[in-house]
């Protein structure tokens, strides 16, 4: 290993050279991104067809008021409904086109129905396998509702038969589903009330697959059926037209919320143009590479997840529409004068199958458990990985590393990964280094991990075309690579290639098994040089990027493994490539540890790879107070484990705006600072006081609660819910916050309210729901909800509040990472309610193996009540006495539960006992500072281990 300080020669001058440089390589004003490179909805032309063919079926309302049912030309076959098992099936048919489509309805035992409709005989086949990569597997598939839990009935409504689907189990027993025949709908009702209804708009269309026309046909093609084009491009369809839509109206619900990733706020805006706030085109779902977008704006970014949640007083429900090609979301509004309105929703897609599925809830437990049953929830990440990471494009070199490490540790800032741009790799191959840069990256590594940290590399999925290089040599010789756009003269298709960052390039196809698992091979210790169990990895450009192309992405007619082309597939690319990466750095280890692997893009599934990040923002302050709801929407539509670039990527934030920035950040589930390679050096260091310190204080802030984060991502694993939460998720009944976007919760016990203006004088408005205490993190200052109040807040100030009925783990020790932390102890705080109770959880593991699934862990449940005056620990209900535990119990018993802070304690306390494992008793001491008649106070010295069980009595 390099001696600490042998390769500090020129530190110093390296390190403030490096930040001149980069200031005089600014410039100020990045370019704003090219709005004409990417489409509108003006430019889809599936979409405008089901446009068109919605305002055929449109009728306006009657002039006495009365609703008349949309004129739908799809109607049930007569004859054709059947209950089989699980599943209700239907024959539909458009009443002018002769093509059948069969329409499936699963009833899954949890309540959750999956709705499918094709062809009952495809000219050809659809593209059906996103099904395969997204919900879960064969070992852990869906369960299915049992046959006697079902019952089927139809009766004649009005001359329309109707058809109905109770579920007569105990637990389901308020969910039914309704259809009707002429013309088809289905509408899901909860207690005899209709909540979700499909089809009720008369807007749902498929286009059917036909057999190709001559060239002629196609070339004078007007409608995009065959042929596209946009700007110089033109895009053949060899397949025709395949798209489908359906409207979706949620019943009695004003907010609907998700289907990132877009910079919007966080109750979805109106895409009809009939409101002033609203806008004139609809949600886009279409990974792509926006670099320093717009915000307040529908276009698309890169991710996509295809989710939505509906709230009101009553419930919370969601769909989930299970398609990767482009869609596309309108989103009109219903307000009825005394009463609630409704949300209807137009999902248009461009190839697949219709395959969605609708959520009842009604708890916002209930629809997060349900939503986890489909795909499974975020597993547990290694604990660094919550942690403060450093990163820019690019650090220089090895020296630049070592550099920035020793100045973290020098200024007493704790950090635990440190990562290194594309500009670390020899000429852009990645599983390479550059050795004139990053001579020794073994012993760099060996350096870092000394100290606790790690290392992360950039490795993009394209590979730079050149016979030399070993990776894009096996890739062309295996048929590894995407291949090209087909020709006319039946030649196969040779590899894709196009330009990005190595200029001329291939791109992996994670479509085939086989490359994706050759692809994760190349993360082994033998294959990828000087990489060591201490190195995890970034995928970046991963939508996937392509220069020079149309909206800088693969062509849609690109062909993948199969004979699939890109546009049934796009949206997958991202997730399959972060998913190939996860696997290999699991496989690369026996046994193994849990991966952490960062991607750009996204979909539904990515949550079981990693986490995300939401791209190339800006450092500004819309950009700041964008994050919130971008952050939010992610967890909302289950992609937890997700943050913003702390600081903005582009440009160089004033220093007021850095300090805001690392306040808000460090509450980001994924915390990581990030600048481009043309902004300037931003290390909190380099800043003068007091914004260094309070930068310093709020990364040190989030190493102190590291372990309610941890605790958080173990509750996230184990029943799907979000970590960061908008706050009806947690008051579902306070109407008052349901749009709210400046504020939000920390899991069930904090609510962080950032002040994100310029102006220190311009005051922030929180409200504190419900009617309950809630405190001030630091002061303890106390609030009573529900009530609004407004906080001039200066630049040291934060506003974040505990919600009374808590207890919130932290540990108070200051360390250079945490891996130093492991065996620190911990102290409680109590946060007593109204009702003088509180109570709280602590997760504990290895933090980096998966040997908690065999039982090695520790979860403590903490209660508190006022009638016995005692606080509680005690193993939480999923805890089990296997020798795997009481080994880690052994392993940890040196690690103590060292104090106890009361806050809110309403009786004169003035001395307490406690009892450990139901043995011993011993006397407390209260340290009250000097304020006796203070409400709070601090058991000292406990010494208890964490795992024990114990009580302490108030006197």
């Amino acid at each position: 290993m390099l001696g600490k300080y042998s390769f500090r020669t020129r530190v110093n001058k390296l390190f403030y050279a490096a930040a001149a440089a980069s200031a005089i390589l600014l410039f100020n004003t990045v370019m704003a991104v090219k709005r004409d490179d990417f489409k509108t909805s003006d430019d889809i032309t599936f979409y405008l067809r089901h446009q068109g063919f919605a305002r055929t079926i449109t009728r306006p309302e009657q002039p006495d008021g009365h609703e008349v049912l949309p004129a739908s030309p799809y109607n049930v076959v007569e004859d054709s409904v059947r209950l089989h098992g699980h599943t209700l099936a239907a024959i539909v048919q458009h009443k002018d086109v002769s093509v059948p489509l069969k329409v499936e309805v699963h009833f899954l035992k949890n309540g959750t129905i999956r709705v499918r409709a094709q062809e009952e005989e495809p000219y050809v086949a659809r593209y059906d396998d996103t099904q395969r990569h997204i919900l879960r597997g064969e070992s852990h598939g869906q369960e299915y509702a049992l046959a006697e839990d079902l019952e089927h009935t139809h009766e004649m409504v009005d001359g329309v038969r109707v058809h109905t689907v109770r579920y007569t189990d105990k637990k389901n027993a308020a969910f039914s589903v309704r259809i009707t025949e002429n013309p088809w709908t289905l509408t899901y009702l909860q207690n005899g009330v209709p909540v979700v209804e499909l089809n009720s708009k008369g807007f749902f269309h498929l286009e059917h697959l036909r057999s190709k026309p001559d060239q002629e046909t196609i070339d004078n093609d007007t409608t995009g059926e065959w042929k596209d084009t946009f700007l110089t491009w033109t895009d053949y369809k060899d397949r025709g037209p395949e798209s489908f839509g359906m409207d979706i109206r949620f019943v009695g619900f004003e907010h609907v919320y998700g289907i990132p990733e877009h910079a919007t706020s966080l109750s979805l805006k109106t895409t009809n143009g009939a409101d002033e706030d609203g806008y004139t085109q609809p949600y886009r779902l279409w990974n792509l590479g926006v670099f320093e977008h717009e915000l307040d704006d529908p276009i698309s970014l890169y991710g996509a997840i295809p989710f939505m949640a509906a709230h009101n007083t009553a419930a919370t429900v969601g769909v989930f529409w299970l398609n990767a090609s482009e869609t596309l979301v309108d989103i009109t509004r219903e307000k009825k004068e005394g009463g609630s309105g409704s949300v209807t929703t137009h999902w248009v897609s461009e190839t697949g199958v219709l395959d969605l599925f609708l959520m009842p809830g009604p708890t916002v437990a209930d629809l997060y458990s349900q939503y986890a049953d489909l795909m499974e929830p975020t597993p547990l990440p290694q604990e660094f990985a919550l942690g403060y990471h450093t990163c820019r494009w690019s650090y220089l070199d090895q020296e630049d590393v070592l550099t920035v490490s020793d100045k973290m540790h020098e200024h007493d800032i704790p950090y635990d990964v440190i990562w290194l741009d594309i500009d670390y790799t020899d000429g852009m191959r990645y599983f390479t280094w550059d050795y004139s840069k990053f001579p020794d990256p073994v012993a760099m590594q060996k350096q870092l991990a000394y100290d606790g940290h790690k290392l992360v590399t950039i490795i993009d999925p394209h590979v730079k075309s050149d016979p030399s290089y070993h990776i894009w040599k096996q890739g062309s010789e295996n048929g590894f690579m995407i291949k090209s756009v087909p020709n006319s003269n039946k030649k196969p298709p040779a590899d894709y290639k196009a330009w990005c960052w190595p200029k001329e390039s291939n791109w992996v196809d994670f479509l085939n098994p086989d490359a994706a698992d050759w692809y994760g091979e190349q993360y082994r210790f033998d294959k990828y040089p000087d990489s060591t169990k201490d190195l995890f990895i970034w995928n970046d450009m991963n939508e996937p990027i392509v220069f020079r192309m149309p909206e800088s992405t693969a062509e849609k007619a690109a062909t993948h493994y199969g004979g699939w082309e890109h546009r049934h597939v796009h949206n997958l690319y991202g997730m399959l490539n972060h998913k190939a990466t996860f696997k290999g750095l699991q496989a690369r280890e026996s046994p193994a540890k849990r991966p952490f692997v960062l991607s750009r893009s996204f979909f539904a599934g990515s949550q079981r790879y990693g986490a995300i990040w939401t791209g190339d923002n800006t450092a500004s302050w819309g950009h700041l107070r964008a994050s919130i709801p971008m952050v939010l929407s992610n967890n909302i539509a289950g992609m937890h484990f997700s943050g913003a670039d702390v600081g903005g990527f582009f440009g160089n934030p004033e220093p007021e705006l850095l300090v805001r920035w690392y306040q808000l950040g460090i509450w980001y589930p994924f915390f990581r600072a990030h600048s481009h390679r043309y902004a300037k050096r931003r290390e909190p260091w380099l800043f003068d006081e007091p914004y260094f310190s309070l930068i310093r204080n709020s990364v040190r802030e989030r190493y102190r609660m590291l372990p309610y984060w941890y605790t958080l991502f173990c509750e996230a694993s184990l029943t799907g819910m979000p970590i960061v939460r908008p706050m009806w998720m947690e008051f579902p009944e306070d109407q008052d916050v349901f749009a709210e976007e400046k504020v939000f919760m920390v899991g069930s016990s904090i609510m962080v309210a950032p002040a994100m203006d310029p102006d220190l004088t311009k005051p922030v408005s929180v409200r504190f729901p419900s009617h309950e205490n809630w405190y001030n993190m630091h002061t303890h200052e106390t609030h009573l909800g529900p009530s609004r109040r407004r906080f001039v807040v200066d630049l040291a100030r934060t506003l974040v509040y505990v919600r009374g009925g808590s207890i919130v783990p932290t540990r108070e020790r200051q360390r250079k990472s945490s891996a130093f932390m492991k065996h620190d102890p911990f102290t409680l705080h109590v946060y007593v309610g109204r009702d003088g109770s509180a109570a709280g959880r602590l997760y504990i593991d290895d933090g980096e193996s998966y040997s908690y699934e065999n039982g090695s862990f520790i979860e403590r449940e903490f209660s508190f009540t006022s009638s016995s005056n005692s606080l509680v620990s005690r193993p939480s209900a999923r805890t089990v006495g296997s020798a795997q535990q009481r080994e880690y119990l052994e392993q940890m018993s040196d690690v103590l539960v060292e104090s106890v802070v009361f806050i809110g304690v309403q009786a004169r306390v003035s001395s307490a006992t406690i009892t450990v494992n139901g043995n011993s008793t011993s006397n407390l001491s209260l340290d009250y500072g000097n304020r006796r008649t203070d409400t709070k106070f601090t058991i000292h010295d406990l010494s208890v281990p964490v795992g024990s069980d114990w009580e302490i009595t108030l006197c």
